[in-house]
């Protein structure tokens, strides 16, 4: 086996898979003929996204949150209301959503930046409760516990998404966007920031790292992020109600980011679709199945508490990499970190 998966590297670079990978994902619904498994897939992009973007917060900046469904409700909903009182196109829909929502994402990192632990994840909690409780009572607006059906899909001139595929290409573009933008993060000074405050925000302060801005950047991002697929949501969907933003929800993000390895993006993917899968997978033991999916959740915390793909070693590799730099800026007085 490792015989063959040293062939393998021989003829496939590291630049080279990516594009691979893509083309794969871009022929995939050409080979696939049933509208289940196409759900699936559809399913475990939206995940992917989703987890993606609570790793800024849970993964670089290590800032336990457990309310991120609350904002992937709030970018549903704010999308549903403007197509179905407004008219509002869903293309014209998404940098609403995903504005309206990261200002949410500013307004809960103000009160939180002195939290930490325990203490933030109570916050978070409350947070997506009473969001979920506002979409639930507030009738006139949201129609409470009957939700909000017949959301239009998008459309591009003439043509209007009435098949998976076009949603799946659709997923499949907005996954793309947000997997750059994270691995633009990771690589640049602002995600050196981040991960510095996740291991001592004493000593990131010492050092010029703005941990304020920091940390109220990785709230507003992941809000922005989540707001998108919850958009995305909506409209795949075409009905949304509380119910489909619960602390279930924010749970299964969360662990997907821990199983899959904080601050690490193809770990997280991988969390992503390993967790996305198993109740999947697993359908066959029916009442059972979810009994096995916390037992091997359990097992993997003990045998690998760092995940698939822990980032532990990139990000020392990062680090080590930068030191010479990061030194001679904070001789000078001072870093290129946000200030």
């Amino acid at each position: 086996m490792k015989r063959v998966l040293g062939v393998i590297t021989q003829f496939v670079s590291r630049k080279q898979a990516p594009m691979i990978l893509l083309f794969v994902l871009i022929i995939l619904p050409l080979a696939i003929k049933s509208d289940y498994l196409m759900h699936v897939l559809i399913t475990i992009g939206l995940y992917v996204v989703l987890s993606l973007s609570l790793n800024l917060v849970a993964g670089f900046t290590g800032q336990l949150s457990i309310g991120h469904a609350a904002f992937y409700g709030i970018g549903a909903y704010v999308t549903a209301l403007l197509m179905l009182n407004y008219n509002v196109p869903y293309w014209a829909t998404i940098p609403i959503s995903g504005i309206i929502t990261a200002l949410f994402g500013l307004l809960l990192g103000l009160p939180t930046l002195r939290l930490q632990g325990d203490y933030l994840a109570i916050v978070t909690l409350g947070f997506g409760e009473i969001v979920r409780l506002v979409f639930l009572n507030w009738d006139s607006v949201t129609r409470g516990p009957m939700g909000l059906p017949g959301i239009p899909s998008p459309e591009i001139g003439s043509y209007m998404f009435f098949s998976k595929i076009p949603f799946y290409y659709l997923i499949l573009v907005i996954l793309i966007i947000t997997i750059l933008f994270m691995v633009r993060v990771a690589e640049s000074e602002f995600g050196l920031s981040l991960i510095a405050v996740s291991h001592d925000e004493v000593a990131a302060e010492a050092v010029g790292v703005h941990t304020t801005r920091a940390k109220l950047l990785a709230f507003t991002f992941a809000a922005l992020f989540a707001g998108i697929a919850g958009g995305y949501y909506a409209t795949y969907i075409s009905f949304v109600s509380p119910d489909s933003f619960t602390f279930m929800d924010s749970v299964t993000i969360l662990a997907m980011v821990v199983l899959g390895g904080l601050a690490s993006i193809p770990g997280v993917v991988i969390g992503a679709i390993v967790l996305g899968l198993a109740p999947e997978v697993l359908r066959f033991m029916a009442d059972y199945r979810m009994l096995l999916y916390g037992a091997l959740m359990v097992g993997m915390m003990i045998f690998k508490p760092e995940g698939f793909w822990g980032a532990n070693k990139r990000v020392r590799n990062v680090i080590l990499k930068n030191l010479d730099k990061s030194h001679h800026l904070t001789k000078r007085g001072g870093t290129n970190w946000p200030h």
